[in-house]
């Protein structure tokens, strides 16, 4: 075994986040009057996007940026919904989306029958991360959440990294491994850590920054090797 001890983010790299949020907006955005069509999704997604970038970077709060979201959408459609009670509802539909990315089950039983510790580091809001981990099967695999709300550092600040660590009584970096979909809070966090880390990067998608993770991986079949037999480090995995 390579990696005795394997950190995972959650959206989008073990739930199908993308799925849960496409059903979530869906049914706020009908059950307020607005048209849920793909402009009016693109259009959430955008502010969505742009201001969970600028929280990963340290400049604005979870709090504030949930409801900025929305705030920002009414504005754009012109409406007069309240951004606080419509993200209230947003993130109990989210939580109620517990849809696993493919083979995510089958890959933790694997490892936590192989005895690795497994553990979630995630900047999500907590309700939501722990209603989606309870209602999952992936609940008896992980007895530990890391959620960056509680902790009251994000992703990729060692404020959120060492205590991660230190509650999970890693001793040996060199044999803890960090994966997620994330170049920034996922890759660049866990570098600085001092962490091998793996890119889960499923669509292929480019790497325009200077982080260089240890691995690239395309599906959990080609990363769980890496794990449990490999000993060659620093290459990508097609």
């Amino acid at each position: 075994m390579v990696y005795n001890t394997v950190i995972l983010d959650a959206d989008n790299t073990l739930f199908d986040f993308d799925r849960a949020e496409h059903e979530a907006l869906r049914q706020v955005m009908t059950a307020h009057g607005y048209p849920f069509t793909p402009e009016t999704e693109a259009l959430y997604l955008s502010f969505n996007r742009e201001l969970w970038t600028r929280f990963d970077q340290g400049r604005v709060t979870q709090a504030w940026l949930t409801v900025e979201r929305f705030r920002r959408l009414n504005a754009a459609l012109g409406g007069s919904c309240d951004p606080e009670a419509m993200n209230a509802e947003y993130l109990t539909r989210l939580g109620e989306g517990a849809y696993l990315l493919p083979g995510a089950e089958a890959f933790c039983r694997t490892l936590s029958q192989a005895g690795v510790v497994l553990a979630i580091a995630t900047n999500g809001v907590a309700r939501v991360q722990r209603a989606r981990l309870s209602a999952s099967p992936l609940a008896p695999y992980f007895p530990h959440l890391f959620i960056s709300e509680e902790l009251g550092a994000q992703k990729p600040l060692p404020a959120f990294f060492t205590p991660m660590l230190n509650a999970l009584k890693v001793t040996d970096r060199g044999r803890c491994l960090m994966v997620g979909d994330n170049l920034l809070s996922d890759i660049k966090g866990g570098q600085d850590a001092g962490l091998d880390t793996a890119w889960y990067n499923p669509h292929h998608r480019p790497n325009p920054t200077s982080i260089v993770p240890t691995y690239t991986v395309e599906n959990f079949d080609s990363l769980l090797p890496l794990i449990l037999l490999s000993s060659s480090k620093g290459r990508d995995t097609p």
